[in-house]
């Protein structure tokens, strides 16, 4: 019986295609750009070509930026037979001609649907139409598909979520699959085996510690964001991600915010997906979204998330263990005040249980490197002394 059982299943895959998630996908972190932040629903081709041609031409391609997603309301109406198609009016020449032109930049294609029958931004959404759909964005030449979780009453997230994994597979084209559930059903706890990245919040807003109430949701800011990160690190490793959403850097928060907030996100192992407008941006969000080294430790390949090792009065202390037995170490002042670093390598032994690392200065000598300064500060022999303003970090790399 279990022979005839297991050729059942054996001829079945071979005729249909067993449904799974695309492996060997999102190995590291994705890294790229989204539209949603900074334009909303203000999307036509001549933004996203743009925008292509800026990635491209300000050095983000070469740091590793590579997806570029439209998000909500590129969608027109579906025609006669329920096919999606693009507005019109704001995508004239199409969407395969659009990721043709992305393609050709040496960039990928990333696209926005949502579970329920409307997208947040009340345009046709995927429900009843997921394989279609699915089939539909592979002819595009979508590379990667963030599905929001707008008008999704009544709909299980492990179902809906399920069955468009299962969409995209049948079609053949390795599509990396964002998983935009917000958080609010644990998607940690079910996900790994449906997306590559999963949201662990709802969306976030350029502000360092706040939050926005809009009635029935609220949006967050950086600090709200990281604190809900905790407890999450054990779940992300290579092919799937905690989101903790894209960034807001260069939309308007001070340097030293959006230079802790882009080292925050490194330290969590967290998808690199810019939110600004590329082609207006300023030499400082440039340098800061194009620093390699930090980027670096976002990308590590051991893929292990960051935390907090050390808190007092208004200082963190973030450690993000790293291939070849090094470290990232992140200090990071959420105060309004300078603060003071007296830091003693020797005397700050630091492990992390979840993975079995350790930080033990007192028997290793490391090097230490200063990521922001690019300058090599000594060793772990010497006590680090520095000022950290407010809002901004202090971002290391030990190294033996």
């Amino acid at each position: 019986m279990k022979i005839i059982l297991l050729t059942g299943i054996f001829l079945f895959c071979i005729n249909f295609v067993c449904a799974q998630k695309f492996e060997n996908l999102a190995l590291t972190p994705p890294m790229g750009w989204n539209s949603w932040n900074n334009f909303g629903c203000n999307v036509d081709e001549k933004l996203i070509r743009e925008t292509a041609d800026s990635i491209v031409s300000s050095g983000m391609k070469d740091a590793g930026y590579n997806y570029v997603v439209i998000d909500d309301c590129w969608h027109g109406e579906r025609d006669a037979n329920g096919f999606i198609q693009p507005n019109p009016q704001h995508f004239p020449s199409g969407m395969k001609a659009l990721g043709d032109y992305i393609h050709s930049k040496g960039l990928k294609f990333g696209i926005y649907s949502d579970v329920g029958a409307k997208t947040c931004g009340g345009k046709p959404g995927s429900r009843g139409h997921e394989y279609q759909d699915a089939q539909t964005y592979a002819n595009w030449g979508v590379d990667y598909l963030k599905y929001d979780w707008c008008n999704s009453e009544g709909l299980n997230p492990v179902g809906a979520y399920t069955t468009m994994r299962d969409a995209l597979y049948k079609t053949g084209r390795p599509i990396v699959f964002s998983i935009c559930e917000w958080g609010d059903n644990k998607p940690w706890e079910w996900a790994k085996p449906i997306g590559h990245l999963w949201r662990t919040t709802g969306d976030i807003t350029d502000c360092w510690d706040c939050e926005e109430n809009h009635g029935s949701w609220s949006s967050w800011g950086i600090m709200r964001i990281l604190d809900k990160q905790k407890g999450l690190r054990i779940h992300a490793k290579p092919g799937h991600w905690n989101d903790p959403d894209m960034m807001e850097v260069g939309n308007g928060m001070s340097f030293s915010e959006d230079r802790a907030h882009f080292s925050l996100w490194a330290m969590l192992a967290a998808p690199l997906i810019a939110g600004n407008d590329v082609r207006k941006m300023t030499k400082e969000t440039r340098e800061i979204l194009t620093n390699k080294e930090v980027i670096a430790v976002d990308q590590d390949a051991l893929g292990i998330q960051g935390f907090p090792a050390i808190t007092e009065d208004g200082l963190e202390v973030w450690v993000k263990p790293l291939a070849n037995d090094e470290w990232a170490i992140c200090f990071l002042n959420r105060s309004n005040a300078v603060k003071t670093i007296n830091f003693d390598w020797k005397e700050n032994f630091i492990k992390d249980d979840s993975f079995q690392k350790q930080l033990d200065a007192r028997k290793i000598t490391y090097k230490v490197r200063d990521l922001w300064a690019k300058k090599n500060l000594g060793t772990t022999e010497t006590i680090l002394k520095t000022s950290i303003s407010p809002h901004d970090v202090v971002m290391l790399r030990l190294t033996k």
